[in-house]
């Protein structure tokens, strides 16, 4: 649990300054010049500035690990060996615990996977392999499966076909096989069909070709056949009917080279 807060905030400037006077590192750290008023220092209110300090005197970072502001923790974090680091895993506060979770080896990432804030899930998602992935699979967030869509071997991903989210679905329709596409079909958002009919085997587009939304037909024009699009080179929208006549012309083209 985080302690006193052993660096008094002394000055509300608009870049903050502490006051050196009360400052334990007054003759040393200062002195030798490792530490600069308004700009690297460890005892103001200043992310930057404590960043700037610990980059430069990570010997502190472990004090600093159990202070009660939580920023002067986080950076800390980031300093500290990973064998100190470790007694911040249920810190109070979530810019602590994401912290720790960029630091910890990815095996050690399971205890994080319930955490209640989805900042900090996130941060799992995209550090755990790939293969433990699935246990994240009905994370109540969409944001955190939307991270999980784009890391999670092609075996799983069929799960999230059917997510309610379609951020999620738009991550698998980018990520499936070709082969596989023909499922995200009917999806209901116009926006995944059109991602799936942008990579589906052209036999597949030529079957959204028909789709009532003119940006699927667009993506299905790439892929289909010639002899499929050009039923297409009539459509109501202007620019089916333009990349239509781009992808015949583009034929012709090298036809008569």
């Amino acid at each position: 649990m985080p302690g006193t807060n052993r660096f008094p905030f002394l000055s509300k400037t608009e870049t903050p300054r502490a006051d050196c006077t009360a400052c334990p590192h007054l003759d040393t750290v200062h002195a030798a010049g490792r530490c600069e008023p308004g700009d690297r220092c460890l005892i103001a209110h200043s992310g930057r500035q404590i960043e700037r300090f610990l980059r430069m005197n990570p010997e502190f970072a472990v004090d600093c690990l159990q202070d009660a502001f939580w920023e002067r923790r986080a950076i800390a974090v980031r300093y500290a060996p990973v064998d100190a680091v470790r007694t911040l895993a249920h810190d109070t506060d979530e810019a602590v615990r994401r912290a720790v979770v960029t630091r910890l080896p990815p095996d050690e990432l399971a205890a994080f996977i319930g955490d209640h804030d989805r900042e900090v899930r996130i941060t799992v998602a995209s550090r755990l392999p790939p293969t433990r992935l699935y246990v994240m699979l009905d994370d109540p967030d969409y944001l955190v499966r939307q991270h999980v869509a784009q890391r999670i071997p092609h075996g799983s991903l069929s799960r999230l076909v059917k997510d309610e989210d379609r951020e999620v679905r738009k991550e698998v329709a980018r990520r499936l096989p070709s082969f596989v596409l023909s499922r995200m079909a009917h999806d209901e958002d116009p926006e995944v069909r059109a991602i799936a009919a942008a990579r589906m085997l052209p036999e597949d587009a030529a079957r959204m070709l028909a789709d009532p939304d003119w940006r699927v037909r667009l993506g299905a024009v790439e892929r289909a056949s010639l002899d499929a699009i050009r039923a297409c080179i009539d459509d109501e929208d202007k620019d089916v009917r333009e990349q239509v006549c781009a992808r015949l012309d583009e034929t012709r083209t090298k036809d008569t080279t």
